[in-house]
C-alpha cells in the first residue's frame, strides 16, 4: 500500500518496471543476481531517492525506463556529495535489476560513479540523560542504557534480541558474544523480573516488549527504544565508541573485538582521536 501510493501517477509501464524492482528489494532473488530481502528503511530510502527522478523523466515524456540513457542519468545526477551517492546507488539498483529481469536491454548506470554518501563525523553527547536512564526506577529504561552505555550493540541488534540470547552472564549478537558488566547484568535481571511479573503469559520471544508487543511476537519499534532512553540509542552507541577510541589511542583491532565493528566502521572513530587540533575528543565525558 506504500509503494502504491509512491508511484502513483507515474505512467505505464514505468510504474509496472519500477514495482518489479520494489518486489526484488521486498522479496529478495534466488536466480542471477541472487540477492536478499533488504530492510524497510533501505527500501523506503532507495525508492524515496528514485521518486523524484522518475517523476521528472515522465514529465518529460518517458513512458518506460526502456528509453532513459546515459545522458539522462547523467543528467539526473546531482553534482556530488551524499544525494549524488544516494540517488545514483537507487538507480544502479533499479536498472541492475530491470536488466536482469530483460526489461530493460541495457543498463544505462554502468561505469557511472556516483561516490558514497558522506559519512558524519562521530561526536560526544552529553551523558547526563545517560546517567539519569541507567538510574532510573523504570527497568526498562535502565536496561536498555545500561546495555547501549557499556556494550553499544547496534539498535536493530537490540530489537531483534531473545531471551535465549542473554544467557550465563553473556550476550550473544550475530556478530560478536559480549561478556555483560556486572552493572549490566543486575539491570536486565531487573528488567527480566518486570517483564516476567507484566506479562507472565506472553508469548513473544523477545527480550525487551512493551504494551503493545506482548499480545504479538513481533520485535519492538526503533522509536520506542530511544523514547525509553530517552535520547537516541544510535548516539548512545557512538558515544560509547567513541570513548573507547579515546582510552585506546584509536586501536582499530580493539574497536573491531569489543564491538563487533568492521575496519572501515572503527576506521571512522580513529580518525577523529588523530585529528590534529579541534577535535571533539577533547573534553569527552
Amino acid at each position: 500500500a506504500w509503494f502504491a501510493g509512491q508511484v502513483e501517477g507515474l505512467p505505464e509501464p514505468m510504474a509496472s518496471e519500477v514495482r518489479t524492482w520494489f518486489e526484488v528489494l521486498r522479496d529478495g532473488s534466488t536466480s542471477a543476481p541472487r540477492s536478499r530481502p533488504r530492510s524497510r528503511t533501505t527500501i523506503r530510502w532507495r525508492v524515496r531517492s528514485a521518486l523524484p527522478v522518475l517523476r521528472d523523466w515522465a514529465a518529460a515524456g518517458h513512458r518506460s525506463l526502456r528509453e532513459i540513457t546515459r545522458d539522462d542519468i547523467k543528467t539526473a545526477l546531482p553534482a556530488s556529495g551524499s544525494p549524488r551517492a544516494l540517488v545514483g546507488q537507487a538507480l544502479k539498483s533499479l536498472f541492475t535489476v530491470l536488466k536482469a529481469r530483460r526489461v530493460v536491454f541495457v543498463n544505462p548506470t554502468t561505469r557511472i560513479r556516483t561516490g558514497r554518501p558522506e559519512t558524519r563525523q562521530p561526536l560526544p553527547m552529553n551523558l547526563t540523560i545517560v546517567q539519569d536512564s541507567l538510574n532510573s526506577s523504570d527497568p526498562a529504561r535502565a536496561a536498555l542504557a545500561a546495555l547501549f552505555a557499556f556494550h553499544a550493540p547496534r539498535p536493530g541488534e537490540v530489537r531483534a534480541l531473545k531471551l535465549t540470547d542473554v544467557r550465563d552472564g553473556r550476550l550473544y549478537l550475530p556478530s560478536h558474544t559480549i561478556v555483560l558488566a556486572e552493572p549490566v547484568r543486575q539491570r536486565l535481571a531487573a528488567w527480566l523480573d518486570h517483564r516476567a511479573n507484566r506479562w507472565p503469559n506472553t508469548a513473544n520471544p523477545h527480550l525487551f516488549i512493551n504494551a503493545r508487543t506482548a499480545g504479538r511476537l513481533g520485535p519492538v519499534s526503533h522509536g520506542w527504544i530511544n523514547h525509553t532512553i530517552g535520547a537516541s540509542a544510535q548516539a548512545v552507541r557512538e558515544d560509547r565508541i567513541l570513548y573507547e577510541a579515546i582510552t585506546s589511542d584509536g586501536d582499530i583491532r580493539r574497536l573491531c573485538d569489543l564491538f563487533g565493528l568492521s575496519v572501515i566502521g572503527a576506521q571512522r572513530y580513529a580518525d577523529v582521536v588523530n585529528e590534529p587540533s579541534g577535535s571533539p575528543t577533547e573534553g569527552h565525558n
